[in-house]
């Protein structure tokens, strides 16, 4: 399944959380682009984060999450 700029959006948001605490989310305001504001609520749905604008990850959007940014950190290397 190749990527879609949906799914590119939602590891983007995926990516910005700090996986080296549980107590840190992410809020999204009402003034962010709106594609990142989308994503969020996709994410939510997807039972990946606690509230429609971020908050926290669940146990399953923290799996995700560090899914996500192994992949980044693997491709970013030089």
């Amino acid at each position: 399944m190749p990527y879609t700029q949906d799914l590119v959006d939602e590891i983007n948001i995926l990516v910005r959380y700090n996986l080296s605490t549980t107590q840190e989310g992410i809020k999204v305001h009402k003034t962010a682009a709106p594609e990142c504001i989308e994503a969020t609520k996709r994410l939510f749905a997807k039972g990946l984060v606690t509230q429609e604008d971020g908050g926290y990850l669940t146990s399953l959007g923290h799996e995700a999450a560090e899914q996500a940014q192994t992949v980044l950190n693997l491709l970013s290397q030089s």
